[in-house]
């Protein structure tokens, strides 16, 4: 595992160097996120990461920022998760000096001026709709909703427009000096990095003071099984439905999630998966099937997402559990298992090419597992994974009583809905 190097206030950071770019990455990572929220402040993460491109002491202006930026053609944006916020600068390496400086400036020097979060306030409303009314987007968050009902994490990442327009600004500002705190930081500078790159984080976010520990997200506890799957549902008169399956599992550190995220990919990760196979190539069903695993820190999720027909709906949720049924009863194959791994591997390779997927890996793994793997100590944890392996996670994922549904389509009832699924029992 590869150890982060500390600034003198105890920031962690990496400096990820590869020849064959002039481009380099400097992203800054800080563990907090919609699920370390209250109710006061419900999207204030998100609200947190819009205000920081509002003005600084040194720029004062949204202007100020984005001249700065843009004079060298950089790339940059930040983002905002349940458990993560990031904010990051893609541009020429000799040119790092700019983007730490603009970074560490925005990120604590920011001003916050009432009239620029009565602003923002308006825009994230504007953004909420967005998604809202985006039935691919947002289904998701309808997933989310349902199969984490009750704790933080089945909050939408961006509050609700009630929580975004009544925000208090103090709330908000003590909610972010708690969390933006060294010891919840990393910072990481992938490509070109330039040789004084050590200098220039220490002059900037090495600086920074100390903070307390800022208190943890509430814990996911296990959700009771139950006869009729949990739903969420959003009328909407289409044609065209968009449905969500999800199914809890575990954690990011669990040993098997490399085995969860191989039966994802054989389920429904290519254009070559089963799903995919048999829902839209042979019963031309849909538009887009997938199917994919993803986790936080303590728990996680296996769903199979699906762009339908509203009027073959049933065949179509026939279809796919009756897939689910199959690998549960059958598992898979050496040649599926094999020609998965390699598209992992595949996949994994190109992604880290280029500078930016250097620095979100590196930042990632440091903030999950307090260091980072080599890439070959991760592929090595797929190759290991075998069909055994495969057909118990399958066993312990796939089952009907933790099953979890959304929906968006021209449902007006969770009856009128749930008369569609099928008799298949997991």
């Amino acid at each position: 595992m590869i150890k982060a190097k500390k600034l003198k206030n105890g920031m962690r950071y990496h400096l990820v160097p590869f020849k064959g770019t002039e481009a380099a990455t400097v992203l800054v990572l800080t563990k907090v996120g919609s699920r370390f929220e209250d109710l006061k402040v419900w999207g204030g993460s998100h609200f947190i990461e819009h205000l920081m491109f509002k003005g600084t002491k040194k720029r004062p202006k949204t202007i100020d920022i984005s001249k700065t930026l843009d004079r060298y053609g950089a790339r940059y944006n930040a983002y905002t998760g349940k458990e993560v916020t990031g904010y990051y600068v893609k541009m020429r390496g000799d040119k790092m000096p700019v983007a730490i400086d603009l970074l560490h400036d925005m990120i604590f020097h920011s001003l916050y001026k009432e009239e620029e979060m009565k602003k923002e306030r308006q825009v994230i409303v504007e953004e909420i709709k967005m998604y809202e009314e985006n039935p691919i987007m947002h289904l998701g968050d309808l997933l989310e909703q349902a199969m984490y009902d009750g704790n933080p994490l089945g909050r939408e990442i961006a509050g609700t427009a009630e929580s975004v327009l009544t925000m208090d600004r103090d709330d908000l500002i003590a909610y972010r000096d708690a969390y933006y705190t060294p010891s919840k930081m990393v910072v990481v500078i992938a490509g070109n990095v330039p040789k004084d790159a050590e200098e220039l984080l220490e002059k900037s976010f090495g600086q920074v003071k100390k903070g307390e520990e800022p208190p943890s997200y509430l814990p996911f506890g296990i959700m009771p099984d139950r006869e009729t799957p949990r739903l969420k549902r959003q009328h909407k008169p289409v044609e065209q439905i968009q449905l969500g399956i999800g199914f809890p599992t575990v954690g990011e550190k669990h040993e098997d999630i490399p085995a969860i995220k191989l039966l994802a990919n054989i389920l429904g990760g290519t254009m070559s998966s089963r799903l995919f196979i048999e829902v839209r190539e042979k019963h031309g069903l849909c538009y887009s099937v997938r199917a994919s695993a993803d986790a936080y820190d303590d728990v996680g999720s296996f769903s199979i997402k699906a762009g339908l027909d509203a009027k073959r709906l049933k065949l179509a949720m026939e279809t796919i559990m009756k897939e689910l049924k199959k690998m549960k009863d059958h598992g898979v194959t050496e040649e599926e298992l094999a020609y998965a791994k390699d598209n992992v591997e595949g996949g994994m390779k190109l992604s880290l090419e280029n500078s930016s997927n250097q620095a979100e890996y590196f930042g990632h793994q440091e903030l999950v597992f307090g260091g980072v793997h080599s890439t070959e100590d991760e592929l090595e944890a797929f190759k290991k994974v075998t069909k055994k392996d495969i057909a118990r996670v399958a066993q312990d994922i796939l089952q009907q009583g933790r099953m979890s549904l959304a929906v968006i389509g021209p449902y007006k009832t969770d009856k009128d809905f749930l008369k569609n699924l099928p008799d298949i029992v997991l």
